[in-house]
Order: structure tokens, then C-alpha cells, then sequence
């Protein structure tokens, strides 16, 4: 793990890319070092930047309960610097720092609805290795949304499970602002 340490390289070396990196800086709030390393290869960066928009743009699930799926399947992978991103992105689009911080304690926690505990059951089961996902799932979260919306609760699940070895596999730099967010907001309450 962390063999290939990426994020080094200057943004200036992909200019073709500056519109996409002012959108996605202006979603997040920073530029992630993940594009960086995948602009080496524009169409691997072009494909992944058009799925990820179809994820995170899609009506009907709420932009915090999407960050809440996210870091709950990348803390199950174990990927830090995915971790850091989605607690930073949960908290931008509205959700508590303290129910940021009980998200390993969500199934105890009254800041988690029963929706919102079924959809956390079903991240951190999929965002396991091996995958521990199964029907008694899915007969939750049927109780509780669409079948397109659990195909987008699924879609968050799977980029991120892409982003988590991602990330892993080359040790990605984590940038000052989700690392700032983690160590002033999360640390205080108990995150470890």
C-alpha cells in the first residue's frame, strides 16, 4: 500500500483539464490529487469525471445521505484519504460533525433514521473484502426507497469502490482541506 505516492503533479501540466478542475473545486472546495494522478491519462480521467457526475447529480437521494454512503464503504475498505474527502463532503452538503463522528456507532446512534441505518448497513456490508452484501439488504432498503434510488445508493457504493483501491494503491496525497477538516472538526469529537 502506498507504493506509488501520487499527487505531485502540478495542475498547470494538464491544461486541457482546467475547466473540469474549476468545477470539481468549486463542487469540493479543493482540487482532489486523484484527478491529477488520472489526467496522465485523459480518457481514463474524461470516463470516470462522467460517471461520477451521473452519481453524485442524479435526483433523489439527498447530497449528505450520498457523502454518508461514501465514507461509510470507504471506511470499510480502509482507504483514509477516501475517508477524509467524504466526512469533508458530508459536511458540506449539511450533515453534523456529530453524526459525522457516530458513524461507526450508527446502528446505536438516534442522529441515524431507520432509512438511513438500512442504507449504512448495505455500504459497509458492500464496501467490505470480500463483499458481505446480502437480500436481507435489500428487503430493508426496499422498505424504504425506490428501486432507482437503491440503484443509486448501489452506483455511490461502487465508485467508491474503485476510488478506495484507487487511492489505496498508489498512496494518494491528501490535500490540506479535508486533512484541516479532519484534524479541527472530527478529531475533537473522538475520530480516530
Amino acid at each position: 500500500m502506498n507504493h506509488n505516492h501520487i499527487g505531485g503533479e502540478l495542475r498547470e501540466t494538464f491544461p486541457e483539464f482546467e475547466e473540469l478542475f474549476k468545477v470539481v473545486e468549486g463542487s469540493m472546495g479543493y482540487l482532489p490529487n486523484a484527478y491529477l494522478g488520472m489526467a496522465k491519462r485523459p480518457e481514463l480521467l474524461k470516463s470516470f469525471s462522467g460517471l461520477i457526475i451521473a452519481i453524485f447529480t442524479q435526483e433523489g437521494l439527498n447530497p449528505g445521505l450520498r457523502q454518508l454512503i461514501a465514507l461509510a464503504s470507504s471506511l470499510s475498505s480502509g482507504c483514509k484519504y477516501c475517508q477524509a474527502h467524504t466526512s469533508h463532503g458530508a459536511e458540506r452538503s449539511g450533515i453534523d460533525h456529530q453524526k459525522i463522528a457516530e458513524i461507526l456507532k450508527y446502528k446505536d446512534s438516534k442522529l441515524y433514521s431507520k432509512s438511513e441505518k438500512a442504507v449504512l448497513d448495505l455500504a459497509f456490508a458492500a464496501g467490505a473484502t470480500p463483499n458481505t452484501s446480502s437480500k436481507e439488504h435489500f428487503n430493508e432498503l426496499k422498505k424504504h426507497f425506490s428501486d432507482e434510488l437503491i440503484t443509486d445508493i448501489v452506483s455511490v457504493i461502487s465508485i467508491f469502490g474503485f476510488l478506495n483501491r484507487w487511492n489505496d494503491t498508489l498512496g494518494t496525497k491528501l490535500e490540506d482541506v479535508p486533512k484541516g477538516f479532519i484534524e479541527e472538526k472530527l478529531i475533537p469529537l473522538g475520530w480516530s
